[in-house]
């Protein structure tokens, strides 16, 4: 097992090729809540543009579509009413990584959803976060669907509902040594599902199945506590979601959209909202390309 310390000496490329196709950079796709509840993957689907997937799409009951309308313009929309509508949609080769959770719901309609998306997704990256991970927690069965391209990104709460043995022993006293540690418990969990996780907080920590793990602390110099706002946590699963649809590795995604969503609140600093987050990144992005 290895442990890396995130910081910019290892970021990616994000430029584009000058003869590039948007579909050469992916296509994310972001299933939305019901109506008055597409906040959430509206957050999710800018982050997902702005670190630079070709196209996104989000995908909404018909109920829904008039308010994603008047608030999205470079995001297409898509309708998905029924299981059906999905697996449509997911016959169109084009789509490289998906997102559900953000707004989601926790219906039987929207657990079915997610099942079904489990299925379609073999061979393609899936974030799941916020709804889907108390789906996957609700439901055992649902939860052995999770597949080696999934990428998991609890807080503590949803942390604990999912894996509630592994938090048992990381919150319990340490009376001899060594002690449990979140690096411990992450690597077991990211193990136990057979999927990378990233357990959320100001030490993120991120592990992939085979116990490759990183651990990204926003303290001291990094801290960003403005990041503790609503709707922060969609706009990590967007940065994630589109770095996957660009053809990056779960571990690796992870890793590059903790430390670009820590660098996007300290820009902006007081004040922020999770809406400013991803119009944060380019400038973020032009200095740390000149910084290389």
């Amino acid at each position: 097992m290895s442990l890396r310390l995130i910081s910019p000496d290892w970021l990616p490329n994000l430029s584009k090729a000058n003869d590039a196709h948007k579909y050469d950079h992916g296509h994310a796709v972001i299933l939305a809540g019901g109506p008055g509840k597409g906040g959430a993957a509206r957050l999710c689907a800018r982050a997902a543009l702005r670190v630079g997937a070709g196209a996104v799409t989000v995908l909404c009951e018909s109920a829904a579509l008039p308010e994603n309308a008047s608030r999205l313009d470079a995001i297409m929309l898509g309708l998905c009413d029924t299981p059906g509508d999905l697996r449509e949609r997911m016959a169109d080769p084009r789509i490289s990584a998906l997102c559900l959770g953000p707004g989601m719901g926790l219906g039987a309609a929207q657990a079915t959803l997610l099942s079904d998306a489990l299925d379609l997704s073999q061979g393609r990256s899936l974030v799941l976060d916020a709804d889907a991970i108390t789906h996957l927690a609700r439901t055992p069965d649902m939860a052995q669907k999770v597949h080696k391209a999934c990428l998991l990104t609890p807080h503590a709460g949803e942390f604990a509902r999912l894996f509630p043995k592994i938090a048992a022993r990381l919150d319990a006293p340490a009376r001899n040594g060594p002690a449990y540690s979140k690096l411990d418990a992450t690597r077991d969990a990211a193990r136990q599902i057979g999927a990378t996780v990233l357990f959320k907080g100001p030490d993120t920590v991120i592990a992939a199945p085979d116990g490759q793990t990183a651990l990204h602390a926003a303290v001291y110099d990094r801290a960003a506590p403005w990041l503790a706002t609503a709707g922060a946590g969609d706009v990590l699963a967007g940065l994630i979601c589109g770095l996957l649809a660009r053809g990056y590795a779960p571990f690796e995604a992870a890793c590059w959209a903790a430390f670009l969503h820590v660098e996007c609140g300290r820009a902006f600093g007081p004040g922020l909202t999770a809406d400013d987050l991803p119009d944060m990144l380019p400038g973020v992005l032009a200095r740390l390309t000149a910084q290389v």
